[in-house]
């Protein structure tokens, strides 16, 4: 896949990740860096659960880049609640 369909799709996915989550807003840099990371972690852990990963611009690969931009979201709010305390 080529990087400007890794950057749509990136936030695209950060996009939905943070309205499912709510909290902050990013903006679109940080959809974008939210989504791409969220792809790579939400990749990893589909192919450790037999799922596939990531492979291409289509709705299985942008509900694994959402499900694991959520995954992050949730890791890091959990991160800053930890250093509060």
């Amino acid at each position: 896949m080529n990087i400007l369909l890794w950057i749509v799709l990136g936030a695209l996915a950060g996009w939905l990740a943070g309205l499912i989550m709510g909290g902050e807003k990013r903006g679109i840099l940080g959809n974008v860096v939210l989504g791409v990371l969220g792809s790579m972690v939400g990749g990893f852990a589909a192919s450790l659960l037999g799922l596939g990963g990531v492979d291409g611009f289509n709705v299985y690969s942008l509900l694994i880049a959402v499900g694991g931009a959520c995954l992050v979201l949730w890791i890091s709010g959990l991160a800053r609640r930890a250093a509060r305390r």
